[in-house]
């Protein structure tokens, strides 16, 4: 499946039981970052927009933060001979190794500057187990380790959750999955994300599988007054 194919919802406009899940709007994935999505900083202005309709209507906004060790394990810079890109399937890790990114108190590791970060009400971080990272805002790399993102949620009496961000084929993908998988509504906004597209087929099957477990596909000019 291609963006092009992708069947749009509407939703109507946010209410009770809903929520906003931003995904790693931080300097590492933003161009010019170690780790750069292409047209990463165009959905910002548009991000903040969704930030501040589900803030006015006191509906949660939870923010995700990439936050490595210096020696994380998804870094190619980890293994000897190998390269950013290179396949790597390991527990935990993989399917590809990374550049050194998002390094605990690193300016890559810091939302960007122009990221409205007064409107979240939670910031969540994730993947700072040296041996296991974490693509998903819910659950790390080894199936097992919770972020605590599902309890903030469900304390929040969320049932809906809308999911935006960086990358749409890795974090927001497995974010969006994951929501599915433990029982909520997802909704995910893709003009207010963009992919990292490697290896190649990663956004077609990213959305195929986000498809094929019901995941709901809306435009944030739907969610926006006019």
């Amino acid at each position: 499946m291609k963006l092009k194919d992708l069947v749009y919802v509407k939703t109507g406009n946010p209410a009770s039981g809903d929520a906003l899940a931003v995904i790693d709007m931080q300097n590492d994935f933003i161009p010019g970052g170690a780790l750069a999505v292409r047209e990463g900083d165009v959905i910002i202005e548009g991000i903040n927009r969704v930030m501040e309709l589900f803030n006015r209507s006191d509906l949660p906004v939870v923010l995700t933060q990439d936050w490595h060790p210096a020696d994380h394990r998804s870094f190619a810079s980890a293994h000897p001979g190998m390269s950013p890109y290179d396949p790597f399937d390991a527990q935990g890790i993989g399917p590809v190794l990374w550049p050194d990114h998002c390094v605990q108190g690193s300016h890559g590791a810091s939302f960007h500057k122009d990221l409205e970060t007064r409107l979240a009400h939670a910031v969540i971080r994730k993947g700072y187990h040296r041996d296991i990272d974490s693509y998903s805002g819910f659950l790390e790399n080894d199936g097992k380790t919770r972020t605590g993102l599902d309890g903030y949620l469900r304390d929040r009496g969320t049932r809906r959750l809308f999911v935006c961000g960086l990358a749409l084929d890795y974090c927001v993908f497995f974010t969006a999955s994951h929501g599915r998988d433990l029982g909520y509504e997802v909704c995910v906004i893709p003009d207010l994300a963009r992919p990292v597209g490697s290896p190649p087929d990663s956004l077609s099957s990213a959305l195929d599988t986000m498809s094929g477990k019901g995941v709901r596909f809306v435009r944030s000019g739907d969610l926006l007054p006019g």
